[in-house]
């Protein structure tokens, strides 16, 4: 299980840096005029849905203009109300694109017949790092090497 946490983490990287700023601009341009607008519906005592359009319209046009309308105004508790609503939906989202973006099993991702296989340097007690034998970019079958040094190489051969 954690190589599907470590597989999504590891593709989804920019996408974290990407959803802080989507998170912070919408939080500027929707969830501000929307709190505003609905401190404003219901500043009369019972919630008046002219008045909620009016004021959205009116905040949504400029939002970064507007931006600290709902502080001056007294909906602060409006808008953490309508903040923390927003917050929790986009991070249900997020974890739900979080989540289908991990690796369907440990070997996703991985060429095959690379060296990926090993780990740390566990190859280099067979293998040379920088000469013999080419088998993958920094894996060398030394040829000075006491034993067997047969290679088999598995694949095709094109000719032109």
């Amino acid at each position: 299980m954690n190589y599907k946490i470590k597989g999504a983490i590891k593709k989804s990287r920019r996408s974290f840096i990407i959803c802080a700023i989507l998170w912070v601009v919408l939080t500027i341009v929707f969830v501000s005029p929307l709190a505003y607008s609905i401190f404003m519906g219901n500043a009369s005592g019972t919630f008046d849905l002219n008045t909620f359009f009016e004021a959205f319209i009116e905040t949504v046009s400029s939002p970064f203009a507007n931006f600290g309308k709902v502080f001056v105004s007294g909906g602060t508790s409006t808008f953490f109300s309508t903040f923390f609503i927003f917050t929790i939906v986009y991070l249900v989202f997020f974890f739900i694109g979080f989540a289908k973006s991990a690796p369907k099993n440990e070997y996703t991702d991985i060429e095959h017949g690379s060296s990926d296989w090993s780990q740390h340097g566990e190859q280099y007690t067979i293998l040379n790092k920088n000469k013999g034998i080419i088998l993958a970019e920094d894996n060398y079958l030394p040829v000075d090497k006491r034993g067997n040094v047969n290679v088999l190489v598995v694949g095709r051969i094109r000719f032109w």
